[in-house]
């Protein structure tokens, strides 16, 4: 099979299209052979310095394609399935950036009729956001239509894949949500994705223009950059309202005021999809699944997530148009549709 691996770690040059024999699926997992890969910022950071206990490493958590083969223990019935993967490379050498991945059968999910494209999309920016509209004290364990119905969600920054999904989850939970941008051309995508009110931040008042919409404040902030929105995100909590931290985007360091969230009894939420606690996951794994078995989640310029398809062997264009902030999803076409 065609791979992509690198050995070192370091820029996108490490990244080599290499034949590698098919693996086997082992007890409890699964063979996928791939159609559709994501690309995501955890990519090329683990790319630069995660360590390679297999001595290489083949990049990529998310993926889409059709279940080939199983191991021991799994039912047969799977076979000809079709799925998307979800940390495929998380402290394994098999990921998505390849004609086939092998992983638990757990962490291949049925799609159904959905696109593969969209399979390819959801899992770390959907399961990602899922845990940020899930963590705050307030917040209902599982998502469904009406779970956020009394609710206000304020994502800061609704043009990227886990500002997208957010909108996209809230909005089929039936939440109102505000979205932050930094441009008009960003502003439309997050329209389009189902914010309920867009606010550009470098023209307009963030604080001012939110309170005008939620006197209140909100239930729920989905934060990308906690260092620059900390002082705003402390003005715009409801009593019992929480900030999840997905990303450290401008900056490694938070300074927040005490009394300010101490009392309306605020909670500052920081979220890692790798990490977060097993019955988190496997609830949305299963949220995730239901909102796309019901059509409520959606990819594209249409859906406010333009995507961007390369062939695997282009996988370091996409690392580094990842690396450089691209608008939209990075896609890798590593078989067939």
């Amino acid at each position: 099979m065609k791979a992509i691996v690198y050995e070192q770690t370091g820029d996108p040059s490490v990244l080599k299209l290499v034949d590698r024999p098919v693996p086997e699926p082992g007890a409890g997992e699964v063979l996928v052979r791939l159609a559709v890969a994501g690309v995501n910022p955890t990519d090329f950071k683990a790319r630069r310095q995660w360590p390679l206990p297999a001595g290489w490493q083949t990049p990529g958590q998310d993926g889409a394609g059709v279940v080939e083969a199983v191991g021991e223990g799994v039912d047969q019935g799977l076979i000809g399935e079709r799925v998307w993967v979800w940390e495929a490379a998380w402290q394994r050498p098999w990921g998505t950036a390849a004609e086939y991945t092998v992983v638990p059968v757990r962490q291949a999910v049925r799609l159904g009729a959905a696109p593969f494209d969209l399979g390819a999309c959801l899992g770390i920016p959907f399961l990602t956001a899922h845990r940020c509209l899930t963590a705050g004290e307030y917040m209902p364990e599982k998502l469904h239509a009406g779970a956020l119905s009394d609710h206000v969600v304020l994502v800061q920054g609704g043009a990227g894949a886990v500002g997208n999904a957010a909108i996209q989850l809230a909005r089929w939970a039936d939440a109102r949500v505000i979205a932050t941008v930094s441009s008009p051309q960003k502003a439309q995508l997050a329209a389009a994705a189902g914010a309920s009110f867009v606010v550009d931040y470098r023209e307009q008042d963030v604080v001012e223009e939110v309170r005008k919409i939620a006197p209140d404040g909100v239930h729920t902030i989905v934060e990308v950059s906690p260092a620059h929105n900390a002082a705003i995100d402390v003005q715009l909590l409801r009593p019992g309202g929480a900030v999840c931290v997905y990303a450290d985007d401008g900056g490694d360091e938070v300074t927040l005021p005490i009394r300010p969230l101490m009392v309306p009894n605020a909670r500052w939420q920081f979220v890692l999809v790798y990490t977060e606690p097993a019955v988190a996951k496997a609830r949305a794994v299963r949220d995730v699944s239901a909102a796309v078995a019901q059509g409520a989640v959606r990819v594209g310029a249409d859906a406010g997530l333009p995507l961007h398809h390369h062939p695997l062997a282009e996988t370091a264009v996409a690392h580094q148009a990842v690396e450089d902030s691209l608008v939209g999803k990075a896609l890798l076409i590593t078989g067939e549709q």
